[in-house]
């Protein structure tokens, strides 16, 4: 494998983790309140479900937690391409 097909292969897996960590959802079935929260590490997002008066179907976004979400992955992203593009050209 040479070093640019490394390189696209990371930047994928990248993206892939990246999507993922953005969208993961995760429900919690509580008896007066189900809901699912979205976002990886910080909960940027809970979709509310059912609560003890009935079911619903809302939505409460904290931006502030969605744009240190989006900082925190796509930094890491950048650094990372930084750092194998860099390590690429010094090889070459």
């Amino acid at each position: 494998m040479d070093k640019r097909t490394r390189v696209m292969a990371v930047r994928a897996v990248l993206s892939v983790l990246t999507i993922a960590a953005l969208t993961w959802g995760t429900r919690y079935n509580w008896p007066d309140y189900v809901h699912v929260r979205h976002g990886l590490p910080l909960t940027w997002g809970v979709h509310t479900l059912g609560t003890i008066v009935g079911p619903v179907d809302t939505w409460s976004v904290n931006l502030t937690s969605l744009l240190l979400d989006l900082v925190l992955w796509l930094g890491l992203m950048i650094m990372f391409d930084l750092f194998l593009g860099r390590k690429a050209r010094d090889q070459l």
